[in-house]
């Protein structure tokens, strides 16, 4: 019998906790619940196991961008959606830069957010096949969502590796933020185009030198190009 798959809600509303339960256990998840930024941390450190986490912003204790930063601190890359009642543009900004995977902001649909965490786990957990991606010393192994430069491995987020991958395999194309938006994170992203600015920040970051084979191309997007 195939085991399910595990989300952990961290969230002191206890009702929407409850609401975002049902749902996924009706989908046929196991759900775990911390009722706030502690116990959350607790949990995932002492249990492992979660696939995905849903992280609430404000909450008692730790809040949802500290335990988002205390987790990606310790090397994990599981995805991140964060839930948070604000929806100014620094706060989405905030939480991207600290290694969320998404932002939805309440309220929300249940039924939209289920097939956010359905979609993102499929993703990571169903690639087919060992295709590789090579460019210039920079290989990404699809399945097993693994990026080396130069030989040596780096830590990449879910959406930092999806969007190297993207990169890659549009290689010499010039993308915009829209259609990075519409195709990394699979959905027609309502909140502002530099979101895809931040990633590509952290990501030419991580990448050292090989970072500057992301190019900006002002006033529309970025190109992933090799010896130019």
């Amino acid at each position: 019998m195939e085991s399910k798959q595990r989300v952990m809600i961290v969230e002191d509303e206890a009702r929407m906790r409850k609401l975002v339960r049902d749902f996924l256990t009706r989908d046929g998840f196991e759900v775990i619940e911390a009722a706030d930024g502690q116990e959350g941390l607790d949990i995932f450190f002492s249990r492992g196991g979660i696939d995905l986490i849903l992280l609430d912003v404000m909450m008692p204790r730790k809040n949802g961008y500290e335990v988002c930063q205390e987790i990606r601190d310790s090397g994990s890359t599981v995805p991140i959606i964060m839930l948070t009642a604000k929806g100014e543009e620094q706060d989405e900004l905030q939480g991207f830069d600290l290694g969320a995977d998404e932002y939805i902001t309440k309220p929300f649909s249940p039924k939209i957010l289920v097939a956010r965490v359905d979609a993102i786990l499929r993703r990571v957990g169903t690639t087919p096949g060992d295709e590789i991606l090579e460019a210039d010393g920079i290989m990404v192994n699809k399945a097993a969502h693994s990026v080396l430069i130069d030989g040596s491995p780096i830590e990449l987020s879910f959406k930092e590796f999806e969007l190297l991958t993207y990169f890659m395999e549009n290689a010499g194309l010039a993308l915009s933020r829209e259609k990075i938006l519409n195709n990394v994170w699979n959905y027609d992203y309502v909140g502002d185009a530099r979101t895809v600015d931040t990633h590509v920040k952290k990501l030419r970051s991580k990448m050292g030198e090989k970072g500057d084979a992301i190019k900006t191309i002002w006033g529309m997007g970025y190109k992933f190009e090799i010896g130019s």
